[in-house]
């Protein structure tokens, strides 16, 4: 969702790789819930217990916060937040309850009937959960997550950027972010594909990331479009790095992760949006202070929430290829979705007040740290 989790407001338009990049949030908004899965890898459904006990404290101005999450590396941020008690001790006596996503229209979902207040989940369904509820039902209060998508091939097949006609590539999901990526970097090359049935100069696949490995060991793909750690799996089978998304955005810096809240919930307890901000926030500073120990508290929670953990050669460069940072890169959502509308995959989006930074930018501060932007998408 998770899989997806992105650039400028493009009234000028960014190089074509760019834009191709960012259709992928924009078809999120085109497709139904159920094509919008998320980025999850080997992740299920449930309900969890907060990993730490309850910090000592006076609860805030509710018993219990519920969030939600995928048991995914670009989820990193609340795995480690949760698993160490970083977020809980600055909740204090209000008690965490942790559900576990697959993908992220169930997330909106749970989030529109109350089930969840907060989550951690990907550009795409955040674009699709806010339009298609008229900018009634979430807020981006946060950014989490850059990086971690590859497009990754058998070496055998492909040994180039211009050597992928007539090819075999798959992505999680029909309309997910990297599903519209690929079709965005085909489009800009010259490439001639059917969006929504994948046919074309280049066959798109949608393939859910759990089987795309068995997909590309039996020969049914050429290569994938993904994630990670799924990227990586796919390597660990032989398959090359041909191009790192990275590579086609502004300051190699793109949205793969990003936190929302429901807004009923942000104007009734401010106090605890903010604490969890604050949790987030100095997950992300732990992370980049211990980033071996955090990659290895970050898998044990993907093992207690998903039974298995990832094997060091899939972990090791998975983890090293994303970045957590607490800038919700709001142009770069922006210009996915304005590349999707040029690629024909949706009508233009109205996402004016999609985020509301005020508490993010408050923690900052407190935080002696540079505030960030909205590119022009805040609360009004």
């Amino acid at each position: 969702m998770a899989p997806s989790t992105e650039l400028t407001h493009t009234s000028a338009r960014p190089t074509a790789g760019r834009t191709r990049r960012a259709a992928v949030a924009a078809v999120a908004v085109l497709t139904t819930a159920g094509l919008l899965s998320a980025c999850s890898y080997g992740s299920k459904s449930d309900d969890k217990a907060s990993a730490k006990p309850a910090a000592s404290g006076a609860k805030l101005s509710v018993d219990t916060v519920k969030i939600g999450y995928f048991a995914n590396l670009t989820h990193g941020t609340a795995l480690v937040g949760l698993k160490q008690g970083i977020i809980q001790q600055e909740l204090g006596g209000t008690q965490i309850k942790a559900q576990v996503f697959n993908a992220g229209p169930s997330e909106i979902e749970a989030l529109n009937a109350g089930s969840i207040d907060i989550g951690w989940i990907g550009p795409s369904p955040s674009i699709n959960g806010y339009t298609q509820s008229d900018g009634k039902s979430l807020k981006i209060i946060s950014g989490s997550a850059s990086g971690g998508v590859k497009l990754v091939v058998n070496p055998d097949k492909i040994t180039s950027l211009d050597d992928l006609k007539g090819k075999k590539l798959a992505t999680p999901q029909l309309g997910n972010t990297q599903d519209v990526a690929l079709l965005n970097y085909l489009a800009e090359k010259g490439y001639h594909v059917d969006a929504k049935t994948g046919d074309g100069d280049v066959k798109v696949l949608r393939t859910d990331n759990k089987v795309t490995p068995d997909a590309y060991k039996s020969g049914s793909i050429d290569g994938a479009w993904v994630p990670e750690p799924t990227a990586s799996k796919l390597v660990s089978l032989g398959a090359k790095v041909l191009l790192n998304e990275k590579d086609v955005w502004p300051d190699k810096k793109f949205v793969i992760t990003n936190i929302i809240v429901s807004q009923k919930f942000l104007t009734e307890h401010p106090d605890v949006v903010e604490a969890v901000l604050r949790g987030s926030v100095k997950t992300n500073a732990w992370i980049k202070a211990n980033p071996a120990q955090a990659k290895d508290v970050a898998n044990a929670q993907i093992k207690a929430d998903a039974g298995n953990s990832l094997d060091a050669a899939i972990l090791d460069p998975a983890w090293q290829d994303i970045d957590f940072i607490d800038d919700p890169l709001a142009g770069t959502l922006q210009a996915e979705a304005d590349h999707a509308v040029t690629a024909g995959l949706l009508k233009k989006p109205n996402l004016d007040g999609i985020y509301d930074l005020t508490l993010l930018n408050k923690v900052l501060k407190e935080n002696n740290q540079p505030a960030v932007s909205d590119a022009g998408l805040g609360t009004k």
